[in-house]
C-alpha cells in the first residue's frame, strides 16, 4: 500500500457480503488504499458487544475482480473487526474507517444499538476519524447507487478537514432515487424512541418463545433533526460523541448529599 494515498478501513454489520459494503468498497477504491475487515456473517443490532468468551477467527479472502485492496473475514462482532484490524492486520493507523452501508435506518435512537455504528465509534476511541453510513431500506434488493457520491463527498470532506476531537459521524441516507435527493444536513439526533413489544409464540413441545417487535415513535418536532431531514428527502449528518458523561448534569448531582 502507498504512503502516498490515505490508508481506509471499511468494515460492517452486514456481513463482509452485503452489497452495502461492496458499493463502500468500490468508492473507497477511488479515494485510498482499502483494507476491508467485517464479519463473516450479519451481525445487527449487535451495539458494541465484543468476543471475550470464544477464539476469534480472521481469513484472508481472494479479491477476484482485480481490485487492489485485501479483505478480511472475521468471525466477531463489528467492534471486534476494528480491533483485530487495527492491532493484527495494519502496519499502520489508518487514515479513515468507514463502517456500512447498512441496510436500514440508524438515525435518532438506533444509533446506540447499532454495529455499524458501533465500529465507527471503535475506530473513533483509537483517534481514526470514522464514520457510519446507513441507507433507509431494508430490502436485500436495496438499490445503494444513489448512496455513491454523498459517501464519496462526505468521505472527501473528512480526509480533508478530519474531524473535532472525539466526534465521529452518523449518516443515514434516504430511500429516494438520486435526483430527488434534495442535499445533505449536518442535524442533531431526534428525541424518538421504540414501544416495543414481544409477540410470543410457543413451540411445538410446548415452550414459550418470544419475537421482539415495535413502533418507532418520533415526538421530537424540530426541523433541525435527523429524522426531519430523512422525511424530507435530505442526507443527515449527526455528530456522535463518545463521551457518554453528561455533562450539565454534574453541577446539579454536586448539590446532592453525597
Amino acid at each position: 500500500m502507498s504512503k502516498n494515498r490515505p490508508l481506509i478501513l471499511v468494515t460492517n454489520d452486514d456481513g463482509i457480503n452485503a452489497p452495502g459494503i461492496r458499493t463502500l468498497i468500490e468508492v473507497m477504491n477511488t479515494l485510498g488504499d482499502v483494507c476491508v475487515v467485517a464479519p463473516d456473517s450479519p451481525q445487527s443490532g449487535m451495539g458494541h458487544a465484543i468476543t471475550i468468551n470464544d477464539a476469534l477467527y480472521c481469513n484472508g479472502i481472494k479479491v477476484i475482480n482485480g481490485d487492489p485492496h485485501r479483505e478480511f473475514s472475521c468471525s466477531g462482532t463489528p467492534v471486534d473487526c476494528v480491533k483485530i484490524a487495527v492491532n493484527e492486520i495494519l502496519k499502520r493507523k489508518p487514515d479513515l474507517c468507514v463502517s456500512g452501508i447498512n441496510h436500514g435506518s440508524n438515525s435518532s435512537i438506533n444509533v446506540i444499538y447499532s454495529g455499524t455504528m458501533s465500529a465507527a465509534v471503535e475506530a473513533g476511541t483509537l483517534g481514526i476519524p470514522s464514520i457510519g453510513f446507513s441507507l433507509l431500506d431494508y430490502s436485500l434488493e436495496a438499490d445503494f447507487s444513489p448512496s455513491k457520491k454523498f459517501v464519496k463527498s462526505i468521505a472527501q470532506q473528512v480526509l480533508k478537514n478530519e474531524l473535532p476531537k472525539g466526534v465521529v459521524l452518523n449518516v443515514n441516507i434516504p430511500k429516494l432515487i438520486a435526483s430527488e435527493i434534495k442535499g445533505i444536513k449536518v442535524c442533531r439526533q431526534a428525541n424518538a424512541h421504540w414501544e416495543e413489544k414481544f409477540d410470543k409464540r410457543t413451540n411445538p413441545l410446548g415452550r414459550d418463545y418470544y419475537w421482539l417487535t415495535g413502533e418507532f415513535v418520533n415526538e421530537d418536532k424540530g426541523e433541525d433533526t435527523d429524522e426531519w431531514a430523512l422525511h424530507n428527502g435530505f442526507v443527515s449528518v449527526v455528530p456522535v460523541q463518545f463521551d457518554l458523561t453528561a455533562h450539565h448534569a454534574i453541577k446539579e448531582l454536586n448539590t446532592w448529599d453525597l
